[in-house]
């Protein structure tokens, strides 16, 4: 069996005696055993990083596109393998793990085109003091960057840090989850492979007492990462004078009215709710539908929930895999009892399906109280709430009752509630007649409260790892 280590300086690293497995997350085989970092392993990613952006950065616009597309050419040709390790590393549907790698393309095309256009401003100068001056801004590349990625989309989430640092000429130490770290070291391999400077991506395998040791460190210029807010707002607190983009938790809610045809939508918020587990950032937690509509959409979402596919990642059919771990079960499990033990009606599942193969029920709750964490919290689970409003203004009330806001869906054909639920929504980004789980790469995403700072999307991500300079002639 191969073991893996971190990759730096365009090879793997020696590996060392702390291995851990990376298993199959639906069967239980190793797929591959991963090594961590040593010392000394951390301090040279930290120095060639430093030293390839001072290459790199001075790389022309047009040199960078003819790099990025030949990493998409080769990520094109290996489109089907990363899919494969995708479902097996992560436990993601295939049919889910292949999109992913779509988007990985589309990301670094998008990555491809904003290369050729980090440019920056004309400022009008010709009065006042200023008469007979000129004056333009340009972007300049930041530094090294320090990142950090989570399981659940384990090779696009690190290509919304990586592809926007090597459009713009930044260097890039990634940190994947000890869950899913095999997919970046692939990734690590065609970076090499299309003629980077090495050092440019170095991925890390690495233990939280190094990572936070990486994001302290001086040599890195911006932090981004995504995964919980606990470990988030913690690396922030600790960053120092870095850039630092945040993209963590939610817990999604959709708004659903009697001016739309409930029987078209049904199926989407519930493949919306349930699709991977429920382990998406944007999945549909809590669902809230109109009085005079809720107990016939509640039926029909209860058959469309009842014909979801659940199992192996790697049948063409299933939507629901495996959670990510027995903890992650468990925790699922806990929070689903807390809600039933306090009142709360389970509408359709509610258990543990198979415990060898971390697979839970999809669950539909209702009559819970809002202080039930499947309700407060980010379940991160296939679990999702249902209740209903008379006013639509206690469906903004109910949606804005949330320490999180990431995104939110509006199904509704009335223009009066479209407009108010974007004035008054406390979220990131309002999603009219869709599931909160939309998203193409190329837009600002990003949420408000505990949901996260900054936005992640191509030009908003080159904009954070870029600096403007002002000349005036």
């Amino acid at each position: 069996m191969q073991i893996h280590s971190s990759f730096i300086n365009g090879r793997y690293s020696t590996p060392n005696s702390k291995k851990i497995n990376v298993i199959n997350k639906f069967d239980g085989r190793v797929v591959s055993k991963v090594t961590y970092c040593t010392e000394e392993d951390i301090e040279e990613a930290i120095s060639t990083s430093k030293l390839a952006f001072e290459e790199y950065k001075n790389f022309s616009a047009g040199k960078r596109y003819d790099l990025i597309a030949k990493l998409v050419a080769l990520l094109e040709v290996k489109k089907e393998d990363f899919a494969t390790l995708i479902a097996q590393e992560a436990g993601k549907p295939i049919s889910y793990a292949r999109a992913e790698v779509l988007r990985c393309v589309s990301t670094l095309k998008f990555a491809l085109e904003e290369s050729r256009r980090v440019g920056g401003t004309v400022v009008p100068m010709d009065f006042s003091h200023g008469e007979n001056r000129n004056s333009f801004t340009q972007k300049f590349p930041i530094g090294p960057i320090i990142a950090i990625a989570p399981f659940n989309f384990p090779l696009n989430l690190a290509l919304h840090k990586i592809a926007p640092a090597l459009a713009c000429g930044c260097s890039i130490v990634l940190k994947p989850s000890p869950y899913t770290p095999l997919s970046s070291l692939l990734f690590a391999e065609l970076v090499e492979q299309a003629g980077f400077p090495k050092g440019v991506l170095n991925v890390v395998l690495c233990s939280n007492e190094q990572s936070e040791y990486l994001v302290k460190h001086e040599t890195f210029k911006m932090l981004s990462f995504t995964g919980s807010p606990k470990i988030g707002w913690m690396l922030k607190n600790i960053a120092g004078k870095k850039k630092v983009t945040l993209e963590l938790g939610g817990n999604a809610a959709v708004i659903v009215d009697d001016s739309v045809d409930i029987k078209k939508i049904a199926d989407d918020i519930a493949v919306g709710a349930y699709l991977y587990a429920g382990q998406i950032c944007i999945s549909t937690q809590r669902i809230i539908v109109e009085q005079s509509i809720y107990a016939e959409f509640k039926e029909l979402l209860i058959g469309a929930i009842q014909n979801i596919a659940i199992g192996d990642p790697l049948d063409e059919q299933t939507i629901v895999g495996p959670l990510i771990d027995k903890e992650h079960l468990r925790r699922v499990e806990s929070w689903v009892e807390e809600s039933k033990n306090s009142g709360a009606t389970i509408l359709c599942g509610g258990r543990v399906l198979n415990e060898d193969q971390n697979l839970y029920e999809p669950t539909l709750i209702e009559n819970h109280s809002n202080t039930d964490l499947v309700f407060c919290e980010e379940v991160f689970g296939p679990v999702a709430t249902i209740s209903s409003f008379k006013d639509f203004n206690e469906a903004i009330t109910l949606v804005n009752d949330s320490k999180f806001g990431l995104q939110a869906g509006v199904f509704s054909n009335r223009l009066d509630r479209i407009k108010q639920a974007f004035n008054e929504l406390e979220v990131g980004a309002v999603l009219v007649n869709s599931i909160p789980g939309f998203r193409i790469d190329h837009m600002p995403y990003g949420g408000v409260k505990d949901s996260g700072l900054g936005k992640e999307g191509l030009i908003y991500a080159i904009s954070d790892m870029t600096e403007e300079k002002l000349l005036v002639l």
